[in-house]
């Protein structure tokens, strides 16, 4: 049991110590110093959104947060455009198909994993939509689709910062940026005028366009995969591709069980993932 622990010990420090200390500025960005703070911070999201929320709103009645969700969202399309336009201008000239990791403290580099960072960043503050959904009792929209996309994201994207920050990474921005910014549109518009909120073609639309964008990632995380001469880490790419391919069968039950199966209602839309912050 001690040579067990010992080795336990060791890896640790090895994983988030030496091999983590090899990026060029990496203890200065905020939470990344160890991964203590992410697995506290989605596990108090967990224990919050699941337990004490819903216990602690039983007896209240619901907030309305109309203003802070409106600024909310609008604030979430302005930083996932910026951040999309950021990533597609530091596309590389040469081959898109595999762009490595560069580790060096080239400025280019450091901008890469800085804007990741940001990427990341963004993913906690997702947590948002969860946390405004038990305060305004809306309980079932806190499904399991929810919570993992929320949950993953966040503790995906620390380990790939940690470790691959930039490179073929850069398609995450690239792809997921205008899908939010997209979505928080809607669910902006939808406060303003019920007709959104009750518009069935969009939102079908919406859950196509991210079942789109899951595909597009299985499709540029898994051609690496069959080049012997990329240098992107395969490691990435071999968890990637299966949690896309989750993701991506999730949805298209959602989508089967809402678009396919039956008929829908004018009613509000169950969370296909993200929220619906309306």
């Amino acid at each position: 049991m001690a040579y067990i622990l010992k080795q336990a010990y060791l890896g640790y420090n090895w994983i988030f110590g030496d091999l983590a200390d090899s990026r060029p500025t990496e203890l200065d960005l905020l939470l990344m110093s160890t991964p203590l703070k992410p697995i506290l911070i989605s596990l108090a999201y967990l224990y919050f959104c699941q337990n004490l929320g819903p216990r602690w709103m039983a007896s209240r009645k619901p907030f309305s947060l109309k203003k802070t969700i409106i600024a909310f969202n609008i604030s979430q399309i302005i930083i996932n455009i910026h951040l999309f336009y950021v990533c597609f201008s530091e596309l590389p000239e040469s081959d898109w198909s595999c762009i490595p990791v560069d580790y060096s403290w080239n400025p280019r580099s450091l901008k890469e994993l800085r804007y990741h960072h940001y990427y990341f960043l963004v993913k906690m503050s997702d947590f948002l939509d969860t946390i405004f959904f038990v305060l305004r009792k809306k309980n079932q929209q806190v499904t399991f689709l929810h919570l993992y996309h929320h949950f993953g994201m966040f503790l995906i994207t620390w380990i790939d910062v940690k470790y691959f920050g930039g490179g073929h990474g850069i398609w995450l921005g690239i792809l997921n940026c205008p899908v939010h910014a997209i979505m928080y549109l809607y669910y902006t518009l939808a406060i303003f005028d019920e007709k959104w909120k009750t518009n069935a073609t969009f939102k079908k639309f919406l859950t196509q366009l991210q079942m789109v964008q899951f595909l597009a990632l299985i499709i540029i995380y898994g051609r690496p995969l069959f080049m012997a001469e990329c240098r992107y880490p395969k490691i990435v790419c071999y968890f990637f591709v299966p949690q896309n391919f989750f993701m991506l069968v999730l949805f298209l039950d959602f989508y089967r069980k809402c678009y396919l199966r039956r008929n829908k209602s004018n009613g509000s839309l169950k969370s296909n993932g993200l929220s619906e912050s309306g």
